[in-house]
């Protein structure tokens, strides 16, 4: 008897020494969370003219079966076709789709995606339990955040939510998804954050929320909600192919991008007038940093507000206005959440040491800094450099610069990349350009030949700066012991 009671006591012990979640009494309830937020959440529906081409040929879309891959019905069609082409315009028509929003103030603004209201002739906003359709005025919209806001006109005072603070939303933290996928009005669905940070190509400033709460094609500009009832994000993309898997902006970037939109009509953003890259550990290594961290530059571009804040190629960017920069992505959100015509301090790491800079941002207004050149080819004496595996030659003509993207003539050509070299290892490319050999400038093989027999060899590596159609670009080649 007592031995079964000392089993029951010890199964009590290991029961609560078990984590306190295991033995919750369920998941939590999100009946009053739909509750109050579904009221602020609307059914969005645009409708847009579109072209369309109206041949015969093309309305039945034949397939080519017959006599020289032609079907014979297909030839009939289009001798009448055919004749007087040119006088039969396409005819126009009229496309809809649906996609969700949410009112963000008692009068009457909705935040919603970018995409679903991009190029639409007429937006109708249906509000939950309403029976009226709204016409919605576009306030704004900006394409690189796929966001936008709009308006509509009632009478009387709206529901509506509040953004949340993205910042301290964490991994695993219960959301609720309202929207209206596939048109279903309305539909809720529940899961949590399962990431933050993610970068999925969709744009300059991606820094998306990562949820398993069910997103599906109509939920795009709904909300995101935690659970307390504010905003953390607007769902906006899906992984076609993936299942519990969907993205939304984060709350505190779509804020000041709405808040700009509602007041401005469109959004402004800082501008540096630079191109970076990351670094990787070879890179970080080459010039004397603990780690890899910043954003390396690539090029300056002449009277930007980098060049007149005496930037250099080569600058490894660590803060900006004492905010940390990690990498690349990093430093295109600080940078573009900045309004032009700030005065900024830049700290960056040049030539084994900090220095602060002090730049007045421009306005970045759509720029790109990339530009495309024409490859010249190979000409002149060739020599090799056999530790880096590569045969180059110096650039002597203007023409053959200025089609290299260069100012003038300097450098060196890449012409031959040796197979299994270091510098194949290093995706370096036959008409690259190489301008620099760990931040010294290289004019002659012999010039590099130094550098690499000093440096490179006491490193255990050489870092180059690289001209690659029109843009420079960093690489970093480990030399090989012999």
């Amino acid at each position: 008897m007592k031995s079964k009671n000392y089993l029951g006591l010890l199964t009590l012990i290991a029961i609560l020494a078990l984590p306190a979640f295991a033995f919750a009494d369920g998941l939590p309830s999100f009946v009053d969370l739909a509750k109050k937020c579904g009221p602020a959440v609307v059914n969005i529906n645009t409708v847009k003219t579109v072209e369309v081409d109206n041949s015969m040929e093309n309305f039945f879309q034949f397939h080519g079966n017959g006599q020289n891959g032609l079907n014979p019905f297909e030839e009939f069609f289009k001798q009448f076709n055919n004749r007087g082409r040119g006088n039969h315009p396409k005819q126009k028509r009229k496309t809809g789709s649906l996609g969700s929003g949410f009112i963000i103030s008692d009068d009457g603004y909705i935040v919603t995606n970018n995409h679903v209201v991009a190029s639409a002739d007429e937006i109708k906003v249906k509000l939950q339990n309403d029976g009226r359709d709204y016409t919605a005025k576009l306030i704004g919209r900006d394409k690189e955040t796929d966001l936008a806001l709009l308006k509509i006109e009632a009478d009387k005072k709206l529901p509506h939510l509040d953004f949340a603070d993205s910042e301290k939303a964490q991994v695993g933290e219960w959301v609720l998804a309202i929207g209206n996928p596939f048109g279903l009005g309305h539909t809720v669905t529940k899961g949590i954050i399962s990431a933050k940070g993610r970068i999925i190509g969709a744009g300059p400033f991606d820094n998306f929320i990562q949820t398993d709460a069910s997103i599906n094609p109509g939920n795009s500009g709904g909300p995101l909600i935690d659970m307390n009832g504010k905003v953390v994000g607007i769902n906006t993309a899906i992984i076609a192919s993936g299942q519990g898997i969907g993205f939304a902006i984060p709350s505190n970037m779509a804020k000041n991008v709405i808040t700009q939109l509602k007041n401005d009509h469109k959004v402004s953003r800082g501008w540096l007038g630079v191109t970076i890259q990351d670094s990787d550990e070879n890179t970080a290594k080459a010039l004397g940093l603990q780690k890899k961290t910043g954003a390396l530059v690539n090029s300056v571009n002449p009277g930007d507000p980098a060049d007149k804040g005496g930037m250099k190629v080569g600058d490894v960017i660590l803060t900006v206005d004492g905010q940390k920069i990690d990498d690349t992505n990093d430093l295109l959100r600080t940078v573009a959440a900045l309004p032009p015509g700030k005065k900024v301090t830049v700290e960056v790491w040049r030539q084994g040491s900090t220095k602060k800079l002090s730049i007045t941002l421009g306005d970045r207004n759509g720029k790109t800094v990339v530009a495309k050149a024409e490859q010249a080819s190979p000409k002149g004496r060739e020599e090799s450099i056999d530790d880096l595996g590569l045969v180059v030659r110096r650039i002597n003509r203007e023409a053959e610069a200025q089609s290299l993207g260069l100012d003038s003539p300097m450098g060196l050509l890449v012409i031959e990349v040796g197979q299994d070299s270091p510098a194949e290892n290093a995706a370096i490319a036959v008409g690259d350009v190489i301008l620099e050999a760990n931040q010294h400038k290289v004019n002659s093989v012999k010039e590099l030949q130094s550098i690499i027999n000093t440096q490179g060899k006491k490193r255990g590596l050489v870092m180059l700066l690289i001209k690659r159609q029109g843009t420079n670009i960093f690489r970093t080649i480990e030399l090989k012991d012999k």
